[in-house]
């Protein structure tokens, strides 16, 4: 894997397009600018990778589109030694972004096929990940409570399994909707174990599926 002056030059370009879209995070833009993004995608999108797009990754999957990324990373408020349970690994990009941030992140995948390439590729990325394939409605009850939950894909309605694994003050972050779009909230947990929910706009996911997929 190389990443080429060409391909740093591009990902300056990228966090430009990230800034003019009001992300103002700079713990986020300085991790997406580190992170080779081709590195994660299959070698024929590879002259594409550092454009705002989503792009399919096997499975039924995609990586997510760079300002997603941005959006969810900078809605999480992340800091230093924060665990952060993430529900769908897809191809870890999003992970290696948190970890960047100095997160301790804890992945669950349900695809098995894709679960094993990601977790054979992340051993060549300098990040140290949690990868755990299952069902991430479920979350990773031995591994909890967690300061953030991160949900990668569209949930038709909020895991209270999830909600019960996070920690008083922590903070949720979750595409919700059955349909094409999805509303994106951020859940804070009160002390009394109640939720604040507040919206931040409209988005659009592949699906959050249970239970563990052969694909």
């Amino acid at each position: 894997m190389q990443d080429t002056y060409r391909h740093k030059g591009l990902r300056k370009k990228l966090i430009e397009t990230l800034r003019e879209k009001n992300i103002h995070n700079e713990d986020v833009l300085k991790a997406m600018e580190k992170i080779p993004r081709h590195f994660f995608l299959d070698s024929s999108f590879l002259e594409f990778a550092y454009q705002d797009k989503p792009f399919p990754i096997g499975s039924g999957q995609t990586i997510s589109q760079p300002y997603t990324v941005a959006f969810q990373s900078e809605l999480l408020q992340i800091e230093r030694g924060m665990k952060v349970l993430e529900i769908g690994t897809g191809s870890a990009y999003q992970a290696c972004v948190l970890a960047e941030m100095g997160a301790k992140v804890y992945s669950i995948e349900r695809q098995r096929k894709l679960f094993l390439r990601t977790k054979q590729f992340v051993q060549q990325m300098p990040y140290k990940l949690h990868l755990f394939l299952g069902d991430g409605n479920e979350g990773l009850q031995t591994y909890a409570p967690f300061d953030r939950i991160l949900i990668t894909a569209a949930a038709p309605e909020i895991p209270q399994k999830l909600i019960d694994q996070l920690k008083p003050g922590g903070l949720m972050v979750i595409p919700l909707g059955g349909g094409d779009e999805q509303s994106m909230l951020r859940l804070i947990k009160n002390a009394d174990g109640s939720i604040k929910q507040e919206e931040h706009g409209a988005f659009r996911f592949v699906p959050l599926l249970g239970n563990i997929g052969n694909d």
